[in-house]
């Protein structure tokens, strides 16, 4: 088929096997949209929260767009005010993680399909001087 439609909403929230459903969610649809060379992800990050754990890549430039909600973005040092529609483009070997506002942060995530190319960063990544 030339096409595929799909509710976001309605594709796994593969969070909570990851223990991470207090903090966010995660939903990946790429194979439910039987794409072959295009990376989607959305996420929800819950009102006051921080993304489970900062990531970068080796080779999938990424775009982010922040559809609701108001909160921040940590890019390895620098942070950043992120509200509706900003969009932000991350090189791939950039740390990034987002942290929610009062409301919380739903985004979409644009890029390349890379079956290995991520780098999960579990150490503490937002300084304490960013913490609430």
């Amino acid at each position: 088929m030339s096409y595929t439609i799909k509710n976001l909403r309605e594709i796994e929230d593969v969070a909570p096997k990851f223990g991470f459903s207090e903090v966010q969610e995660a939903r990946f649809p790429r194979k439910d949209l039987e794409s072959e060379t295009i990376g989607l992800a959305f996420y929800l990050v819950r009102p006051g929260c921080r993304q489970a754990f900062a990531h970068r890549h080796e080779q999938a430039e990424e775009i982010y767009v922040v559809l609701s909600g108001r909160g921040r973005i940590k890019l390895e040092n620098e942070i950043h005010d992120v509200g509706p529609m900003d969009a932000i483009r991350v090189a791939p070997d950039l740390a990034r993680a987002f942290e929610a506002g009062p409301d919380g942060l739903e985004l979409l995530v644009f890029g390349p399909r890379y079956e290995t190319d991520g780098e999960v960063l579990r150490d503490k990544f937002w300084p304490e001087e960013a913490d609430k």
